[in-house]
């Protein structure tokens, strides 16, 4: 019976795949390699994979940790790593000003799985590659926070891994979590989002038995275990979670808020508005604002930080 000719075209795709999967600055095992490929559709034998990442780590920079069993594969430092060379020097420049604005808002472990997009861009915008005026815009443009700057809180080695993957495939989260009254408990919990608020990263779950919704912060999650066991996902809305105001510590309620305000620190509110149904009647003085807005703990902080420039506050719920 005749041999049959491996597909070439599978070959690559598979060499490919590989590539992408070999992290800078930690290693991983050929083991991992073949489960992350197979949930690909790669179906390879851990032998097969062992003796393509041998041949890899001669042809590119990757560095093969032979100290120990099983070894460890990482991409070298000084080495490009596997680029994206499609990578258009505006693409470039985009990714550049994403990197300024995440970098001290998300943990490092999440900035580390983009690094070889972010090393790329650099490569891109570097003064060789003839992107003069690329490089310039990001000395010409930049975000500026509006609160005092935080540092993002610590998020456990693989929390954020696996709470991902249970998020994406509809899998039941084991999770073992101390709250904010530092009550440290294991729950089983739904996955239903992912929020970023500030530095912080919440999940939005429900816990196991229960149909209502809770937001827990990842940085108080010690461990979570993705289950093997899958759910049917909800009708459940994160956007309209919340317009509810749910993040900002909230129970849905909607009110029709008025206040006067000295015309100098409320000139801003004239042209960012509180809600669409906003309106506002002026003295010579202040003015008097009136919204459709959603009672929560931060609604009720903003309003205190004006202090004295801010009186007559009155709320009325709606339909009231």
């Amino acid at each position: 019976m005749p041999k049959t000719k491996p597909n070439t075209l599978e070959t690559t795709f598979l060499v490919l795949a590989l590539l992408r999967r070999i992290p800078r600055g930690r290693k991983v095992t050929a083991k991992e390699l073949r489960e992350a490929l197979a949930a690909e559709g790669f179906e390879r034998d851990e032998r097969s994979i062992q003796r393509l990442l041998k041949s890899l780590s001669v042809e590119f920079g990757i560095d093969r940790d032979e100290r120990s069993i099983p070894y460890g594969y990482e991409w070298k430092g000084p080495s490009a790593g596997f680029m994206l060379p499609a990578l258009s020097k505006q693409e470039s420049l985009m990714l550049m000003l994403a990197e300024q604005q995440l970098r001290p808002l998300l943990p490092p472990s999440v900035m580390q799985s983009m690094n070889g997009f972010f090393e790329q861009a650099r490569a891109n915008l570097a003064p060789h590659q003839n992107a003069t005026l690329e490089k310039q815009w990001l000395q010409k443009v930049r975000v500026v926070s509006e609160t005092q700057p935080l540092l993002p809180p610590q998020i456990a080695e693989g929390v954020l891994e696996q709470t991902s993957q249970a998020l994406y495939n509809n899998q039941w989260l084991e999770l073992d979590y101390t709250n904010a009254k530092e009550e440290r408990k294991q729950h089983r919990v739904m996955p239903l989002g992912l929020a970023q608020q500030g530095p912080r990263i919440y999940l939005v779950c429900r816990f196991d038995g229960y149909n209502n919704e809770r937001s827990m912060a990842l940085h108080r999650v010690h461990s979570a275990k993705a289950s093997t066991l899958t759910f049917e996902r909800p009708d459940f809305d994160l956007a309209r979670y919340d317009a509810d105001g749910r993040f900002a510590i909230a129970n849905g309620e909607r009110i029709r808020l008025s206040f006067v305000i000295d015309k100098a620190p409320g000139k801003h509110l004239l042209e960012s508005r509180l809600s669409e149904d906003q309106t506002h009647t002026e003295t010579d003085a202040c003015y008097r604002i009136t919204a459709t807005v959603v009672q929560t703990l931060l609604l009720d902080r903003w309003l205190l930080s004006f202090g004295g420039q801010i009186r007559d506050v009155q709320k009325t719920p709606v339909g009231a």
